[in-house]
This record gives C-alpha cells, structure tokens and sequence, in this order.
C-alpha cells in the first residue's frame, strides 16, 4: 500500500506542529522522518493515525483520498502505529492486548481467547517475534513488550506502519533486534514510516530520509550521509557530536560506597555488595545492559529503596538511613530515568517543576507563600539559559517534547548547589542537538568540582563522558576500567566476563 501525505499543515493556536507537509512512502520502504524533539514528527503521524485532524492537506492510501475521523478509521484503513509509549494493559495477558478493541467472540458472546492465541502465534512464528500468547504484558521485558504492540499492528492487516521513536526505551541490543524486524517487515512488502533522532539507526535501516525541522520539510537525505550532514540538517546548524573536555582535576574523595546490598520487598537482590569511590571533580560511568541493577543503585543513593545494606558517604556523612528530603537537601541532583514517572509532573508547569526540589523555602518559598515574582524571574531565566523550547513558563511539562522535558530535568537539578550529581540514562530519547547541550551541561558540572556518576545504556555515551567506566552485570560490579578501555572489552564485561589484569 502506497502513504502519500499532501500539504499536511495542523495547528494548535498560533503554534504551527506542521506546516505544508508533504511526503511519499512506497511498499516494502522503509521511509525515515529525522529531527529534533518538537520537531513536528509525532504530530504528523497522530494526523495520519487519525488522533488529530489536519487543518489543511490531505492522507492518500493507494491513490485514494482519506477522511479519518478517529484512530478506528485509520486501523480500518490499513494503517498501524507503534508508539514510544506503549499502549498496552500490563495486567492481561498478550492474547488479551491484541484482541482489544476487536474482540472475537464464540459461543453466547463469550470471548474467543483461542482465536487470539492462533492470532498471536501465526504472527510471532511468520516474523520469528518469540511471543507467548500468555505471558503477562508486565511480566515481558520492554523489547518484547514492543513486539506485542507490532503484532497488534500486524493482528488488524496492517499495510502501513508507523514506529514512533520506538528505540526510545530498548537497550543496544534491543535495538539491533528491532532493526531485523523491521527488515523483515520491508521484505515482507510493508509501507514503514520510522520517527527518530537516532542517527546510527537512520543510516542501518532507512531507504529514503525526510528531516523535518520546526514543523517544516527541510530536505532529504540519503542514508549515505554522514552523521555530521544528518545533524545539520535536524539542529539548522554545525553540531558536534564528540564531547570535548580536559583531563580532571581531581579532588579528594567524595561519595564513597561500601558494601552496598539492595533487594525488594520479596529479598530479591537487585545490587549485590557493590563498593566504588568517586573523588571530587570526577566522572564515573556506569555500563551494563539494562536490568542489572543501575536502577535500583541510583534509587538506593537518592534514599529511595527501603531495604538497603551497607554505606553511602558523602563528605564524610552518611546517607543511608537518611529520607529523600534530606539527600536532596544536602546537594544530591538527581536525573532519573524515566522523565516522566519520576522527574516531572506532567500537570504542573514549567515554573512550578523548576521549584519541585526546593519547595519548603528560599528562594521560592517564605512563610508558607510562594514568591511567584522569584519563582518567574528564575523559570524564564532557565527557560532561555537552557534552550527549553514552550511557548512560556507557564507551559504545562506534558505539554512538552520529550527532548525539551529532559532539558527541563536537567535545569532543575543543575540549578541546585550540588555536592554530587547522578544522572540516570541522562540522554535517553532525546535528540541530537539536545545531547550535545546535556553532555556539556554534565562536564561543566564535573568541571565544578562535583563528583558525577552517570548510568547509561548507550556505550558511545559512557566512553564519551567517563573519566572512568564501572561495568556491572547482575548487580555486581564486573570491574572499573580506564575511560579509553576498547569497546570489545567493554561489550564483554557486559556480558559478565572480568577483564584482565588490573582495574582502575
């Protein structure tokens, strides 16, 4: 089935997401849609999914003129849509998540779960997803978690498909799995349209690339291109892409952790006896797959995990046994993971997230009332001073592109006085232009004096910012290397395997 989009234009008051768009996607191509967050991308795939309505232009399947009324037309039309954010009930099973919303039914009305399950399996054994029709949804890992959403697509005879950011919360070798999905997809004669700002994925996957920039069409490219020419193209400017910083200059120690054991409510340990030191002015770096206990390591340094073994000094005073209240107040920032569970209330606005931290007092705060000229002098200064991209402070945050939210983050936390600062996947689904403000937002910090550990899934991330790399596999640490410790090695302790000879 052949997408062409023509002259899409769709506004929201006097912002234009989208304006004169137009674009073709042929069978069996993989079309990729490049740009920054806020860009205009996701807008116009909600136009094509039926979310929104355009203001002008039209949606041609197949030579013939649209009129999506709902997201229910378009699936009737042959159109599927993977979404960064998956749109699946965690607590049914996968069978139960494909059939929503075209439900099969048996004998007296009753629902026909084996039609699902026949469903699911023909699906998943045709493209080799791997899938058990009755496996819990929350149980998956996210990977597989998104291959359910594709067999949704799939299950209603989609001929188009749309992947929105979707390696936005897949690890490295997630990613490389999607990437052969997607390959066998275009084989199979499939219209893919892929949204990213991921320019290693664009040049591995992409047929043709359309780059979109402040809601317009700014050229095309082929995926020969060189990550330089693609950036440019996304940012309307020269980006550099490798993180220049001097070599550190180091302080004493600063957060030292000893003997650190955490489990969960069930006794499961998720970080096992782990002890590493970072001094001032320093940055560690934290590699490892995804799921090896990054998560609950940085939770437990910000006093958010209750079943906590062993010591965390900073500056020589002890946080565990301490609250979140108290950590933060005594110069821990925090990024975490996932912006929006943890880092932001999507209700409140800019102003009123950039005070979230410092809520009980000065300067935002005096007896009991909010300084609302302090608070708007300090949000529309930091609004500029870190190209946060609304219409105003009083913008709500899930208003916001997930690019511009993390930078949100990181204003807040960096605009503290810091004692350490811990960033959690600091760059996850975040654009070109963006990483380079945040990685240079996280040396000049490092530059400060503050000792810094980053947790990252992306190696280039790790090797870029790390004056020093500590690996871990299943809670454990594998070994703390050099910065300039060779990929291959890296990948390995990844896997478990210590390296030899001495650590750092």
């Amino acid at each position: 089935m052949q997408l062409a989009l023509r002259h899409i234009t769709k506004r929201f008051g006097s912002l234009v997401a989208n304006d004169d768009i137009s674009l073709t996607v042929e069978p069996g191509e993989i079309h990729c849609l490049l740009g920054e967050n806020g860009a205009g991308k996701s807008t116009l795939m909600n136009v094509l999914y039926g979310l929104y309505g355009a203001d002008e232009g039209e949606i041609v399947l197949d030579g013939e003129v649209q009129s999506f009324s709902g997201p229910g037309d378009a699936i009737a039309a042959g159109i599927g849509m993977v979404h960064q954010h998956f749109m699946l009930i965690p607590v049914f099973s996968v069978s139960e998540n494909v059939m929503l919303g075209h439900e099969a039914t048996g004998f007296a009305g009753s629902l026909d779960l084996d039609a699902a399950r026949t469903r699911v399996r023909e699906i998943s054994d045709r493209f080799g997803f791997h899938v058990n029709p009755d496996a819990i949804v929350e149980d998956l890992p996210v990977g597989v978690q998104q291959r359910v959403e594709i067999i949704k697509a799939l299950s209603r005879d989609a001929e188009v498909l749309v992947f929105d950011e979707p390696t936005a919360v897949l690890t490295p070798q997630e990613t490389d799995e999607l990437m052969e999905i997607m390959r066998q997809l275009r084989a199979s004669g499939k219209a893919i349209v892929f949204i990213t700002h991921k320019l290693r994925e664009v040049r591995e996957v992409a047929d043709r690339i359309t780059v979109i920039r402040l809601g317009k069409v700014v050229g095309e490219a082929s995926p020969t291109a060189s990550n330089a020419e693609l950036a440019s193209l996304m940012v309307g400017r020269p980006v550099e892409l490798t993180v220049h910083k001097e070599p550190p200059t180091l302080g004493a120690d600063a957060l030292v952790v000893s003997g650190l054991t955490v489990a969960d409510a069930n006794g499961l340990v998720h970080v096992n006896d782990i002890s590493f030191t970072i001094r001032a002015g320093e940055v560690l770096a934290v590699a490892g797959v995804q799921g090896n206990g990054q998560t609950e390591l940085t939770e437990a340094l910000l006093g958010l995990q209750e079943h906590v073994i062993g010591s965390i000094t900073l500056d020589g005073k002890e946080l565990v046994g301490r609250s979140v209240r108290q950590i933060l107040d005594v110069g821990v920032g925090f990024i975490p993971e996932d912006r929006q569970a943890d880092g932001l209330v999507g209700e409140f606005t800019i102003a009123e997230n950039l005070m979230l931290d410092r809520s009980f007092g000065a300067p935002f705060v005096r007896a009991a009332a909010v300084q609302r000229a302090e608070l708007e002098a300090f949000a529309e200064r930091t609004l500029s001073e870190y190209d946060i991209r609304a219409p105003g402070i009083s913008t709500q945050a899930d208003m916001l592109s997930g690019g511009n939210q993390q930078k949100l983050v990181v204003a807040r936390e960096l605009s503290r006085d810091l004692r350490l600062l811990v960033a959690a996947q600091p760059t996850r689904g975040v654009d070109v232009g963006s990483i380079e403000f945040i990685h240079q937002q996280i040396v000049a910090t490092r530059d400060s004096g503050v000792p810094v550990l980053v947790v990252s899934t992306e190696l280039d991330e790790v090797t870029a910012l790390a004056d020093r790399i500590m690996v871990v596999y299943r809670g454990q640490v594998v070994g703390i290397v050099p910065a300039d410790t060779p990929r291959e090695v890296l990948g390995l302790m990844m896997t478990g395997e210590r390296p030899a000879g001495e650590v750092a």
